[in-house]
C-alpha cells in the first residue's frame, strides 16, 4: 500500500504543552487515532459502513465504540457514574444508524479527543495513581491506567478499523 500519512507519527513531533509528562503517550494516542480516522476513511462509502465482513465488526461499530469507550473511561476517570444516556449509547454501539455519516461519526470522536485532552490538562501527576474502579462490578484501576486504557483501545480499534475499511472498499 502506497499510502502514507503526511507527516510524522504525533509522538515524533515533540511534547505537548500544558500536558503532564506522564500522559504524554495516551495523549499521543489518541491524537494519532484522531489524525488516521478521515485519513483511512476518505470517500469511504458510505453504504459500506455497516457491512460486517465473515460477522466482525463494521467500520460503522468501530466509529461509534471509539467514541463510547472513550466517553466512558474519561466519566470513570472522574469518578463518575455512567448516565442513562450512556448505557443507551453503550447499547445502541452495534446498531446500524443508516442516518449516520463517515464524517459526522469522525466528528463526534474528535470531539471526544478534544474533551480528553482538555481533562487531561487539568491533572496533576500526584493524582495519576489515585484508585479508580470501573463499571458497575467496580473493578480495580488507577487513573493513569484508565487513561491508558482509553488511548490503547483507540489505538486497538483504528487498527481494526483500517483493516476492514480497507477489505470492505474491494467488494
Amino acid at each position: 500500500m502506497d499510502e502514507k500519512l503526511p507527516q510524522p507519527e504525533v509522538w515524533l513531533r515533540g511534547p505537548l504543552e500544558d500536558l503532564p509528562v506522564l500522559l504524554q503517550p495516551a495523549a499521543f494516542a489518541l491524537m494519532q487515532t484522531k489524525e488516521e480516522l478521515p485519513f483511512w476513511l476518505k470517500d469511504f462509502p458510505k453504504e459500506k459502513l455497516w457491512i460486517k465482513p465473515a460477522g466482525r465488526a463494521s467500520v460503522g461499530f468501530h466509529l461509534k465504540h471509539l467514541s463510547g469507550v472513550l466517553d466512558r473511561m474519561l466519566t470513570y476517570a472522574k469518578e463518575e457514574p455512567l448516565s442513562s444516556k450512556q448505557f443507551a449509547y453503550l447499547k445502541a454501539e452495534e446498531a446500524i444508524e443508516t442516518n449516520l455519516s463517515v464524517e459526522q461519526l469522525i466528528k463526534f470522536f474528535t470531539a471526544k479527543v478534544e474533551e480528553a485532552l482538555t481533562y487531561f490538562k487539568t491533572l496533576e501527576e500526584h493524582q495519576l495513581t489515585e484508585t479508580r474502579s470501573v463499571g458497575r462490578k467496580k473493578l480495580p484501576s488507577t487513573l493513569i491506567g484508565l487513561l491508558f486504557h482509553a488511548a490503547e483501545h483507540s489505538q486497538r480499534h483504528l487498527g481494526q478499523l483500517i483493516a476492514t475499511a480497507s477489505f470492505v472498499k474491494m467488494l
